[in-house]
């Protein structure tokens, strides 16, 4: 395994802990989901030039779309949780109360 592979995987597996083990603020669960796709953005768009295949180079472009919409519902949510509850605290949130 290359160095820059091993450093995608890290990058992935630091994410998915600090989703996993961070879950104080909505925001930061956010910039969590958004290092994953991030992460998994880089190695999806070098993957096709590595190989030389020109048919999976809309992937990158699909995922990079998918990512600013995931973007744009998370910060509705944290703007609609912020001014029902008044913070952005997960402990704060509650499904059967709403």
């Amino acid at each position: 395994m290359s160095s820059l592979h091993f450093s995608f995987y890290s990058a992935f597996t630091l994410s998915s802990l600090g989703l996993a083990f961070h879950r104080t603020h909505l925001i930061s669960a956010l910039l969590c989901l958004e290092s994953m796709m991030l992460s998994m953005f880089i190695p999806l768009s070098i993957w096709p030039i590595e190989n030389q295949t020109p048919a999976f180079t809309l992937a990158p472009i699909l995922m990079l779309a998918f990512s600013a919409c995931e973007a744009g519902t998370g910060l509705a949510m944290l703007v609609a949780s912020t001014r029902t509850h008044g913070s952005d605290h997960l402990h704060n949130l509650n499904l059967l109360q709403c």
